[in-house]
């Protein structure tokens, strides 16, 4: 099956992000699909998060919609892309 017309979503995390855990609570609720990263835990995470974001890291959430890179659990940039993409009804 190919994923190529669904527009990605991941997110950046870390285990004790309390804000992470409610964004991606947050997009379970929207049913949108997503790719949860743990930056601490996986080092490979953490370079592409950096190549992402210009080599800078400040914190999570740090999430990816379809090329977008929304930082903090910003819900109202977020609700915009993912309705933006198609992921949820406006």
């Amino acid at each position: 099956m190919s994923n190529t017309d669904t527009p990605q979503v991941t997110v950046y995390s870390t285990s004790w992000c309390a804000f992470c855990h409610t964004e991606m609570q947050w997009l379970e609720k929207l049913g949108v699909t997503f790719t949860a990263k743990d930056v601490e835990a996986d080092e490979a995470a953490m370079e592409e998060l950096k190549s992402k974001n210009g080599g800078d890291f400040s914190g999570v959430p740090v999430t990816d919609i379809a090329g977008e890179v929304i930082l903090g659990f910003n819900r109202p940039a977020l609700q915009a892309a993912l309705e933006k993409n198609g992921l949820v009804k406006a």
